[in-house]
């Protein structure tokens, strides 16, 4: 019998956000954790960590302050947020940065240079016109979204480590376009999620459970010594819904992008999802939705980060080219597309299908 199914949902609706804030703010206060699993609303969703026997009031502290410390470098929605500050100053002059900030952008440009822009970290300007996720989610005009467009070129960031005054610095971080925004949705969850884990290899923890919004992380064994059971979503049901498990025997990172994580229905009764088209190549309108066939995307990688950059990637890129872009990358990846569900050896070695 399969049991503690791990549900990977990345994303949550503003209302669902709100509901879940609701019923664990006062449970889950930084000041009232216990060595029971924890979960609190921080990075713009619904984080759950549970560290199984090893839990203590004061590591649950540690790793949510961290993620709090991360919040406050990587929010696109925070005015006070680091990246809002080398976003004020698009067009202006090159900020420096924290060795968080330069870490993920360096990575980011990797993925965008490796899928020719289809990823691209300087997405922001046309992920806020089009507001999915919020209540503002509308269809732009195509002269709106034309005008955010011009504003997205990875090429025009420029990322430079440095030394100030014969001190090091991580570098600076300059968008040479006014207007440009950086928007990293689609990777920092990852880089936090690498980063709690080395919370807890310093602490020596056994085994834990790390679930980011739906970047999930299973660290260690389990105590029975069988596998970790994550179940990848359905994407034609009710959250929380599994089509199928993944059976994981070591310490690794599983990442879902879908079409089913952020979207709203359009006047025009289609279904409008968050991940966005970023260049031409003839499976969908550039700059609205990606339109592919595919339904969705889950990489099983070590490094979260790079599954997190990688299931966007490989979800606008398609079967071929993503399929090749994650195990250029080491990772392994599951498609569930609109008549079939396919992957890479390794990923469907280990998966199971639980519902048609």
């Amino acid at each position: 019998m399969i049991i503690e199914i791990i549900v990977i949902r990345k994303c949550f609706s503003i209302a669902v956000l709100y509901s879940i804030l609701l019923m664990f703010l006062a449970a889950c206060s930084p000041k009232n954790r216990s060595i029971d699993a924890q979960g609190e609303f921080v990075m713009g969703t619904y984080c759950r960590i549970d560290l199984f026997e090893d839990g203590s009031p004061a590591l649950y502290n540690k790793l949510f302050t961290r993620l709090e410390e991360l919040e406050k470098i990587f929010s696109a929605n925070r005015d006070d947020s680091e990246l809002a500050g080398v976003n004020r100053n698009a067009g202006i002059e090159a900020v420096e940065i924290s060795a968080e900030l330069f870490t993920v952008l360096e990575r980011a440009l990797y993925f965008a240079e490796a899928t020719d822009g289809a990823f691209d970290p300087t997405i922001g300007p046309l992920v806020k016109l089009w507001g999915i996720g919020t209540e503002y989610a509308r269809i732009p005009p195509d002269m709106e979204i034309a005008a955010a467009l011009a504003l997205v070129n990875w090429k025009e960031l420029e990322l430079t480590a440095g030394i100030k005054e014969d001190l090091p610095i991580a570098g600076t971080a300059f968008l040479k376009k006014k207007g440009m925004a950086l928007d990293l949705g689609a990777i920092a969850k990852g880089y936090a999620a690498d980063d709690l884990v080395s919370i807890l290899k310093e602490a020596g923890i056994k085994r834990a459970v790390i679930n980011l919004g739906g970047n999930v992380y299973v660290w260690g064994k389990k105590d029975n010594g069988k596998p970790w059971n994550v179940g990848v979503q359905d994407p034609a049901a009710e959250r929380g819904n599994y089509l199928g498990i993944l059976e994981l025997e070591r310490s690794i990172s599983v990442v879902s992008s879908g079409m089913y994580e952020r979207f709203f229905t359009g006047d025009d009764g289609k279904h409008y999802h968050h991940i966005l088209e970023l260049t031409e190549n003839g499976r969908g309108k550039r700059g609205y939705p990606a339109e592919n066939g595919i339904l969705s995307a889950t990489v099983i990688a070590v490094s979260s980060m790079d599954a997190d950059a990688l299931s966007t990637s490989c979800f606008v890129l398609g079967y071929s080219r993503g399929m090749a872009l994650a195990l250029a990358n080491g990772a392994e990846i599951v498609y569930i597309e609109e008549k079939e569900i396919r992957g890479s050896p390794g990923a469907m070695s280990i998966f199971t299908l639980t519902s048609h």
